[in-house]
């Protein structure tokens, strides 16, 4: 329930962030990817931490929960990153074509990824929550 916890935690921070930022209300902030903070780093952050506080710190329990979030938020910097930076070129792309009147297609997601700080403001929203719910 804490991971959880933390995942929601991190999508209502980033509808918030996302207000601010842009002046408006977008629902697709609560349930979608990207942006301040990341849920995924969050969760698997608080995962690891839960799991290190119950079973130490030295357990293989923590050592695989470890191993599971830092590969989540390299995804999440890296691979979903460079994802959304291809989208983006390729619709500009698609834009050209579509003003050319040669094609017509839908947009590609362009917001799929997190820079290296929306991971590890994420990654210290996990490790507080995961602290906060063990006392």
């Amino acid at each position: 329930m804490t991971t959880i916890s933390s995942w929601i935690i991190a999508q209502v921070i980033k509808l918030f962030v996302g207000f601010i930022r842009q002046k408006k209300f977008d629902f697709r902030w609560l349930v979608g990817t990207g942006g301040m903070p990341s849920s995924h780093a969050a969760g698997a952050s608080c995962l690891a931490t839960a799991i290190g506080l119950d079973y130490g710190f030295g357990s293989v329990h923590f050592a695989l929960a470890a191993s599971f979030a830092i590969v989540v938020m390299f995804d999440a910097q890296g691979v979903r990153r460079a994802t959304g930076k291809q989208a983006h070129i390729l619709n500009k792309i698609m834009d050209d074509i579509y003003w050319q009147k040669k094609i017509q297609e839908g947009r590609l997601r362009e917001f799929v990824g997190h820079t290296p700080i929306e991971v590890v403001a994420g990654f210290l929203l996990g490790i507080t929550i995961a602290f906060f719910a063990q006392e």
